[in-house]
C-alpha cells in the first residue's frame, strides 16, 4: 500500500468528527570512515503514519494522537481506533482551530522520493583522494556522511491533501595528528556542492596550528565564533522563541510586568535572523507539518502556509514563533516555525581570515558541544569547546590552546557585537541531529566569557 493509500484508507476509516492523517515516508544513505578506511556504508528505509482524531464536545474539541512505523494495510483500522479512543479519553485542546481548507502541492500521486548510494557519486572518489593526501601527511580521517530524503503526505477531512519532498544530508569530518584533533561539517541537500578538499585542507591547516600548545586561564577574551558555533547559539535562541511562553513570563522574551519583547532593540548592531522555506539552498516544507500539540506547535494548523519571516530584523526583535491559538492570544501576527534559520549583519562581511587578519590578540574557536540551558529567564547557556581553541595575536594564528567551559546567553551575546561576518551555509555541531538547514555569519564577540578551564580534549 503506497503512503497515499494509507492516507486514503485510515481518512475513510474514521468516525470522529474530523480526522488528520500524516504519512512519512523515508530512505536513508550513510557511509562512515575511520583511519582514512572506509569502514560501512548502507542503505535503509522507514515509514510512519500519524492519525490525528478529532472529536466535537461541549466544551470544545479533544484530539486523540497515535503514530507508528511501518504500519501495513491490515494495520490501519486498529490504528485509528487507537486515536479515537485516545481522543475519546482527553479533555477539549486549548489550541482547538477549524482545520485548514485551503493550500496545494503538487504531485500528491507521484511515487515517494528515494535516495540511495548514488548520492555519493561524485563525492566517495573525492572522500578517497582526501584518504590518500590524510596518510601521507600522517593524518587521519574519521568521520560520516547521511543523506534522508523524506517524502511527507498530509491528507485531512476537511479535504486537504498536501506533499512535500524534504532531503537532508549532512557531512562530520574529523582530522587527528599531531597536533590534537579538527573538526569540519556541512549540511547539504545532494552532496554535489561539498568541496571535501576544501574542508580536508581546512582541517590539515588546524592541525598544523595545533602543533604549538599554549596554556590560558579561565576569563573573558575577544573570540571570534565561527559560523558552525554561531549556528548552534542561535539556533537555541530560535528554539525558545516561543510567543506563549514569552507571554506566559517564561522566558528571555517576556516583557517586565506582562506581555512579550516584540518591538524590543535586542542587537547592538543592524543584525537579522529569518527563516523562509524558499532560501536557496536550505528549501524545506511550504507548509505547516505537526505530528503532535505543543507550546510551540498545534496538530490543528497542519497545512499552514509558511512563508518569509523575520525574527530579528535590523537588530530588533520582530516575531515570536506561533499558532493561532498564540497568534490570538499575544493579538501579534501568525508566524509559524520554519525548518532553516538564516543570519545576516550590515553589509557584505568579512571573510573568517579577513577577521582573523584584524584580530590584535583573541581566540578562534573551532566549534561548542554539550550546550545546556542555565537559566530560561535569560537564556544563559552553558558548553565546552571542542576540536580546537586557537591564540591570535597579531593576526595570525600562533598556537592551540586548551579547552573551556563558557557561560553566555546568545541574547545578551547580540548586544555586545564586535563584527559581523559574511553569512555562508553551515552545520551546527551540537545540533545537527535535528537541524542541519543554516546560513550563518562568523561573529566577534569582545568579551566572551570562558568560565573555567576545561580538562576535555
Amino acid at each position: 500500500m503506497s503512503p497515499q493509500e494509507a492516507v486514503e484508507r485510515a481518512l475513510a476509516l474514521s468516525r470522529t468528527d474530523d480526522c488528520i492523517v500524516i504519512a512519512d515516508e523515508a530512505s536513508t544513505a550513510n557511509l562512515r570512515w575511520a583511519g582514512n578506511t572506509l569502514t560501512t556504508n548502507g542503505v535503509t528505509r522507514s515509514s510512519r503514519l500519524t492519525v490525528i482524531a478529532l472529536r466535537d464536545t461541549a466544551g470544545g474539541v479533544a484530539a486523540g494522537v497515535v503514530s507508528r512505523s511501518a504500519v501495513g494495510a491490515d494495520g490501519i483500522e486498529d490504528l485509528v481506533r487507537a486515536a479515537e479512543a485516545d481522543a475519546a479519553g482527553n479533555e477539549p485542546a486549548e489550541d482547538a482551530a477549524p482545520l485548514i481548507t485551503e493550500g496545494a502541492a503538487a504531485g500528491w500521486d507521484d511515487e515517494p522520493a528515494e535516495t540511495g548510494i548514488g548520492v555519493y557519486e561524485g563525492f566517495a572518489p573525492a572522500l578517497g583522494e582526501a584518504f590518500a593526501a590524510a596518510q601521507a601527511g600522517d593524518r587521519r580521517l574519521y568521520g560520516f556522511a547521511n543523506h534522508v530524503l523524506t517524502s511527507t503526505f498530509l491528507g485531512t477531512s476537511a479535504g486537504l491533501r498536501m506533499r512535500h519532498d524534504q532531503p537532508t544530508g549532512l557531512l562530520e569530518l574529523n582530522a587527528k595528528g599531531a597536533g590534537g584533533s579538527a573538526w569540519a561539517g556541512v549540511g547539504t541537500s545532494d552532496f554535489t556542492d561539498v568541496d571535501v578538499a576544501a574542508l580536508t585542507g581546512g582541517l590539515a591547516r588546524r592541525l598544523e596550528w595545533g602543533e604549538r600548545r599554549v596554556d590560558l586561564p579561565a576569563g573573558r577574551y575577544e573570540t571570534i565564533l565561527p559560523p558552525s558555533a554561531v549556528a548552534d547559539l542561535m539556533i537555541y535562541l530560535y528554539w525558545s522563541a516561543g510567543a506563549q511562553d514569552a507571554l506566559d513570563g517564561r522566558t528571555v522574551f517576556s516583557a517586565p510586568g506582562g506581555g512579550t519583547r516584540v518591538g524590543d532593540r535586542l542587537a547592538n548592531l543592524p543584525v537579522t535572523l529569518s527563516s523562509d522555506p524558499a532560501a536557496a539552498g536550505m528549501e524545506c516544507a511550504p507548509f505547516l507539518v505537526a505530528h503532535a500539540s505543543s507550546r510551540e506547535s498545534s496538530v490543528f494548523d497542519n497545512g499552514l502556509a509558511l512563508g518569509a519571516t523575520d525574527w530579528i530584523s535590523d537588530g530588533t526583535l520582530t516575531s515570536l514563533t506561533q499558532t493561532r491559538h498564540s497568534a490570538e492570544r499575544t493579538g501579534l501576527p501568525l508566524t509559524p516555525s520554519i525548518d532553516n534559520l538564516a543570519m545576516t549583519g550590515p553589509g557584505g562581511g568579512a571573510t573568517l581570515e579577513e577577521m582573523i587578519a584584524r584580530t590584535e590578540r583573541g581566540l578562534l574557536l573551532t566549534c561548542l558541544w554539550y550546550i545546556r540551558e542555565v537559566d530560561p529567564q535569560s537564556l544563559l547557556l552553558t558548553g565546552l569547546t571542542r576540536d580546537g581553541v586557537y591564540l591570535v595575536e597579531n593576526g595570525e594564528v600562533v598556537g592551540a590552546v586548551n579547552n573551556f567551559r563558557f557561560n553566555e546567553s546568545p541574547v545578551d551575546l547580540l548586544s555586545r557585537l564586535g563584527e559581523v561576518g559574511e553569512t555562508g551555509p553551515t552545520l551546527p555541531r551540537e545540533w545537527s541531529d535535528y537541524f542541519t538547514r543554516a546560513a550563518m555569519p562568523a561573529l566577534r564577540i569582545p568579551d566572551f566569557n570562558m568560565s573555567t578551564v576545561s580538562q576535555a580534549s
